[in-house]
């Protein structure tokens, strides 16, 4: 094809998208600042550089990790067989020595006859179709670019709650309330009583933080408006009681009084199969926010899809900017692909770069797109960011299996249940490719 196609930047996400235009006989250039100049996060001078750690999660198909791998290998996948071909003991997850990983995807994609790799910073978006793949720590020139694209739609830091399923709270200790019982009954209310929520606090404000790196310190000195609950818990006993755990308005159904302190979850999902912690931005490791969240009565066995975080992380307001193809609503000739979209974690990242590529070279090509199922985890994750009911509370979202649609029968065998889902995934996914057919080289 005399069609060249723009990728800027070489990771995950950049490369997938740069294999699946060669696949598809779509001439590439693909930019990679480094080794001329690196991000605070970055170090090694390969393609594909894993900056945190080495593990790509489980691998079981019955897992939402192991069903979106599954997914990224029947849609051609390159960093997934790399990832294998790397890999180290992890017990049930993938994980991979991340150099020799890295070594793997860049020798592919530098052997690829298709793909010219240009190493240079970019400041200016190239002319005709890209597809900007820039990473969570872009900076400088080209976040001036991406502003100028999506206006106010562009984050720089991402504060997200903690995220549970409906179908783990205990229904018995929540309750739905607004406050004042103003509109709809939207919320779920988790009430305590003063020995409750002096119990919590306590271990609330003792857990064990997150170590921020350099660069990420400053903006926590000074974002006041998504400060975490942690950090505000500090400031005294009763902070929170004023702040996103304030009882005023709240009526406990059980008791007809107001309780001591209350937590509030807000759906979010169309589906109500997924609520957030209202205000609960936290900068705690994972496993203490299990265990400090847990004590939040009906809460106790709650399942988490997403635990809360607060960093560095550039992403902008996918659902108001992108098509569920990663295209622009206003510029059809400008992807973006990996976690400046808004989908979280590496595979997430690397699964964006084959939709977004695998999108452009259809369109080049003339043919009818590819059409993910939302039953399907790319799907979903697709589905997620481009859907205007997220525009304004938009938070980065990795692969859960609370994103899938409800199977429509109830299996209590969680394993079993998540079985369910990613069959029906794989023949999903399988029927689709079918109807398109094979029309890549």
């Amino acid at each position: 094809m005399s069609v060249t196609v723009n990728v800027i930047g070489a990771g995950l996400a950049g490369c997938e998208a740069a294999w699946a235009l060669a696949r598809y006989g779509i001439n590439v250039r693909l930019y990679e600042m480094k080794p001329k100049k690196f991000s605070p996060a970055h170090k090694y001078n390969g393609f594909a550089e894993l900056v945190c750690s080495n593990s790509l999660k489980a691998s079981r198909l019955e897992s939402a990790a192991g069903l979106l791998k599954t997914e990224m290998e029947m849609l051609g996948s390159l960093t997934v067989p790399c990832a294998k071909e790397n890999s180290v003991e992890a017990g049930g997850a993938l994980a991979v020595d991340r150099e020799r990983f890295s070594d793997s995807v860049t020798a592919k994609i530098r052997e690829a006859p298709l793909i010219e790799t240009v190493e240079e910073e970019v400041v200016r978006l190239p002319d005709g179709i890209c597809i900007i793949a820039t990473g969570p720590l872009t900076g400088g020139a080209m976040a001036d670019v991406i502003k100028e694209l999506c206006g106010e739609g562009l984050s720089f830091y991402d504060a997200a709650a903690p995220i549970v399923t409906y179908e783990s709270l205990d229904k018995e200790k929540v309750f739905f309330a607004s406050r004042y019982g103003r509109g709809d009954a939207d919320y779920i209310n988790c009430p305590m009583n003063k020995d409750e929520y002096t119990a919590f606090y306590r271990e609330l404000v003792n857990a064990e933080r997150v170590r921020l790196k350099d660069f990420e310190t400053h903006p926590f000195s000074v974002y006041e408006g998504c400060m975490p609950i942690e950090s505000l818990a500090s400031r005294g006993e009763d902070t929170m009681r004023f702040g996103p755990m304030k009882p005023v308005g709240i009526t406990d159904i059980r008791t007809g009084k107001r309780p001591y302190a209350v937590v509030q979850l807000r759906r979010e999902n169309k589906e109500a199969t997924l609520f957030n912690l209202v205000g609960f931005q936290t900068n705690l490791k994972f496993g203490e926010q299990k265990r400090v969240f847990s004590m939040i009565p009906g809460l106790e066995n709650a399942e988490f899809m997403r635990y809360g975080v607060m960093h560095r992380n550039t992403f902008i307001n996918s659902p108001e900017l992108l098509n569920a193809d990663f295209s622009m609503r206003n510029n059809k000739n400008i992807y973006f692909a990996g976690q400046i979209t808004g989908v979280e974690g590496y595979m997430e990242s690397a699964a964006s770069g084959i939709i977004a590529g695998t999108a452009a070279a259809r369109s080049i090509l003339g043919l009818e797109p590819l059409r993910l199922p939302r039953e399907t985890m790319t799907g979903a994750l697709t589905a997620y960011i481009s859907d205007s009911f997220n525009s304004g509370k938009f938070q980065p979202m990795g692969a859960n299996m609370g994103i899938l649609p409800d199977i429509g029968v109830r299996i209590r065998d969680k394993k079993e249940k998540y079985g369910a889902y990613a069959n029906r995934a794989v023949a999903a996914l399988k029927g689709e490719l079918e109807r398109i057919g094979k029309n890549y080289s």
